[in-house]
């Protein structure tokens, strides 16, 4: 939900109105996919980076308003906790030296950004979780200022209507409770955007699903969350279970979470809208006075703003977007299965795996999904994401495989097939691919290097497991301004 929220308190009526101006945004956009113009000639991407702040002490600096201000670049936002911030990437192609461009902007941006932060005793990481955090630090009054925040808090806990339950099984265990949703500022994610034809949609849509897993399991970098050792990439626990409004018995009868991966192949974008629409009642029944079919019938574009705003409460992790730049309307897959981390050019690299990959297969003669169930797309990503790189995964032709064995073997070629038809150079192609096939051959992504670094100083110098985590957050923070690999990263 990335829009200033001022209302809090909302009405029968309003909540009626919305459904209804939702709905009609919904038959006007089918319209619009029928025979209106959509910007597709030349498929910009773009970067999402969700930040966090640290002190000295490498506990979380709860500063966002004030480092923010002292940013001040307008690339920059709030996100939902005080330790957070979010960087967005100025769009661009990616064919030539794209990716060196997206590299040299975000390191100036985020070197200008920790200069500022140093000011106010903090630095910024990037990192899926920030491995310090605590059930202390993770409370509604550390969420941001923003009225936004607020109100969304207000109404998931509402339409819940008991405490929100955290239970991840992984290497450890952590069963807790929480008032708010406070806990999903723990999330800090990666999150790539593709601009798509509407024809194209749902190829490009099905490949992101279908490789969700194999991005996770190799990009993997939030083993640990209130001090202890869980899944390879907890995010995806913790993000579905910190935002889920239903109670025991919904979940008993198959309500679908908010937090979504959800459960077919489509046949196009409106597929996903109207799922939205049908399956997800409004969290924020905010309306604007914009009438689509007038203005679709008046030759304008439509800006759909109801519409917009239930797709933003509905958090797949491959989302459908539908956006308006320069007057024109475009269409976008936001892939957001990936935690940020653990430097720039691991996150490029991420990229170019992600965007290569999905149009190699987006585009292959015989559709992955043709072969592959939704039921086992969705059982690799949760493989995946409690494994990481020791997930085995299962893949059409080639039955349950090590996730490190069907990249090497299969999806790299694939992906530099698909990063040759975007008109990448291939010295970009191969520098950042090459990041990936070490990793696979290392066995090293940013969550290995976390509890190998942990267990290092637990087992080699006597560290209590709180002093071991915070020791290897300094550690992951000077490393990561080296902006080398994470598999190329020292543990001792």
């Amino acid at each position: 939900m990335g829009r200033d929220v001022e209302q809090g308190a909302f009405s029968r009526e309003d909540r009626v109105r919305y459904r209804q101006k939702v709905r009609r945004c919904l038959d006007v956009f089918a319209l619009m996919l029928d025979d209106f113009g959509f910007d597709a000639d030349r498929p910009m991407t773009g970067l999402e980076i969700e930040l966090n702040l640290m002190d000295p002490a490498a506990e979380p600096a709860m500063r966002n308003e004030e480092i923010l201000a002292a940013i001040a670049d307008p690339l920059f936002q709030t996100e939902l906790g005080q330790f957070n911030l979010e960087l967005n990437a100025k769009p661009r192609l990616i064919e030539g030296t794209g990716f060196a461009d997206y590299e040299q902007d975000l390191r100036s941006s985020l070197t200008r950004a920790d200069e500022r932060a140093a000011k106010s005793d903090a630095r910024i990481v990037l990192v899926g979780i920030l491995p310090t955090l605590t059930a202390r630090h993770l409370v509604a009054d550390n969420l941001s200022t923003n009225e936004r925040y607020r109100v969304l808090n207000d109404q998931i806990v509402g339409a819940r209507g008991e405490d929100l339950e955290l239970d991840i099984r992984g290497v450890e265990r952590l069963q807790t409770h929480t008032d708010s949703i406070a806990p999903e500022a723990a999330c800090t994610s990666l999150q790539f955007h593709l601009q798509v034809a509407p024809d194209s949609f749902a190829d490009y849509w099905n490949a992101s699903q279908a490789i969700a897993g194999v991005q996770v399991a190799v990009g993997a970098n939030s083993p640990f969350l209130y001090g202890r050792q869980l899944w390879a990439e907890t995010r995806i626990a913790l993000f579905a279970q910190a935002t889920d409004t239903r109670p025991d018995e919904l979940k008993a009868q198959g309500v679908r979470p908010r937090v979504w991966f959800g459960e077919r192949w489509i046949t196009s974008i409106f597929d996903l809208f109207e799922e939205n629409v049908r399956y997800f009642s409004p969290l924020l029944p905010i309306c604007e006075d914009e009438d689509p079919v007038e203005v679709l019938h008046a030759g304008g574009v439509p800006r759909l703003a109801e519409l917009r705003l239930h797709n933003g409460t509905v958090y797949r992790w491959n989302r459908p977007v539908y956006d308006i730049m320069n007057g024109r309307p475009h269409l976008r897959v936001e892939n957001r299965v990936l935690p940020a981390g653990p430097t720039v050019v691991d996150m490029l690299a991420n990229a170019a795996f992600y965007f290569g990959l999905a149009r190699g297969l987006a585009e292959a003669d015989r559709p992955i999904w043709s072969q592959l169930p939704f039921s086992s797309a969705e059982e690799n990503f949760h493989a995946a994401a409690r494994r990481g790189m020791d997930a085995v995964l299962h893949w059409p032709r080639l039955g349950d495989v090590p996730v490190t064995k069907l990249v090497l073997d299969t999806l790299l070629p694939t992906a530099a097939t698909g990063l040759d038809r975007f008109g990448v150079a291939p010295t970009e192609r191969d520098r950042l691919l090459g990041i990936i096939e070490q990793r696979c051959r290392t066995g090293r992504n940013g969550a290995v290097w976390q509890t190998e670094a942990v267990w290092a100083a637990e087992r080699h110098r006597g560290m209590d497991r709180d002093a071991a985590l915070h020791q290897m957050a300094r550690r992951y923070a000077d490393l990561q301004r080296s902006n080398q690999p994470v598999h190329t990263w020292p543990v001792d």
